[in-house]
């Protein structure tokens, strides 16, 4: 058998459809924080603001609810989760282990290339954090970026893929940190916990990057219950989102 007759046992290369990309940008502005808990989502407004019809949309928001990441009101409206004190403790619990095994991970894998993505993502994050008026959803997405930087460092992808998940429901509840106390981006802990992580992912020592992850994730729990974030009103509104949260990307 030749290889191109070997090829054609294998079957086209699935393409993604508009479907799958409309989850992709709504999932990234989840994990983002772009998105608050209570927020509702109308799928009219996401289809006009995407350029898309209401078909992949809905097949969109159909797969988050399905990821627990969106859910349906009892009135039928699609909104972001509120967790429960007891549920984001626990969403805290997990992140801890999990994200601060991925980070004793990095420290022991990480290549030049991840260090140099580490490294340009803590700058961001941190020249962001000392501007006088930051921008507020950037602060969130900087932080994002960050984390995923030292995660994927770790060269496990099934470990990133569940970490993914994670963020899917922490994300909006970050939000309600960083995007709704401004002053807890330079004062919060994460300037120095970013810087901490990356010095200890360079130095190869796992524990301490562990450390500086976990850290990290705790103070900024502590914080959203202590302020009583998760009882309260979504942050900002749908329109607002809407006309700057979306990625600019064409929907082929």
């Amino acid at each position: 058998m030749s290889a191109v007759e070997a090829l054609t046992t294998i079957g086209p290369i699935e393409r993604l459809t508009l479907g799958d990309q409309v989850y992709g940008h709504m999932r990234e502005l989840l994990m983002a924080g772009r998105l608050a808990p209570g927020e509702k989502l109308s799928l009219r407004a996401t289809a006009e603001a995407l350029g898309v019809s209401m078909m992949p949309v809905r097949e969109a928001v159909s797969r988050l609810v399905a990821d627990r990441a969106l859910e349906v009101a009892p009135n039928r409206a699609v909104r972001v989760p509120i967790l429960s004190i007891g549920q984001f403790r626990e969403l805290s619990a997990v992140r801890i282990e999990i994200e601060g095994f991925a980070a004793e991970r990095a420290a022991m894998a990480a290549t030049s290339a991840d260090l140099a993505r580490i490294a340009a993502a803590e700058a961001a994050f941190r020249t962001l954090s000392c501007q006088p008026d930051p921008d507020l959803p950037d602060a969130v997405g900087l932080n994002k970026d960050f984390h995923f930087a030292v995660y994927a460092a770790s060269g496990l992808p099934t470990l990133f893929e569940i970490i993914g998940g994670l963020w899917l429901k922490a994300g909006p509840v970050i939000n309600l940190d960083l995007r709704a106390n401004p002053e807890r981006i330079a004062t919060g802990g994460a300037v120095r916990f970013h810087a901490d992580a990356l010095a200890a992912i360079r130095a190869g020592d796992g524990a301490a990057a562990r450390q500086a992850i976990a850290g990290d994730i705790k103070g900024a729990s502590e914080f959203i219950i202590a302020r009583g974030g998760l009882t309260g009103a979504a942050v900002g509104g749908l329109a607002g989102i809407m006309a700057g949260g979306f990625p600019d990307h064409k929907m082929a």
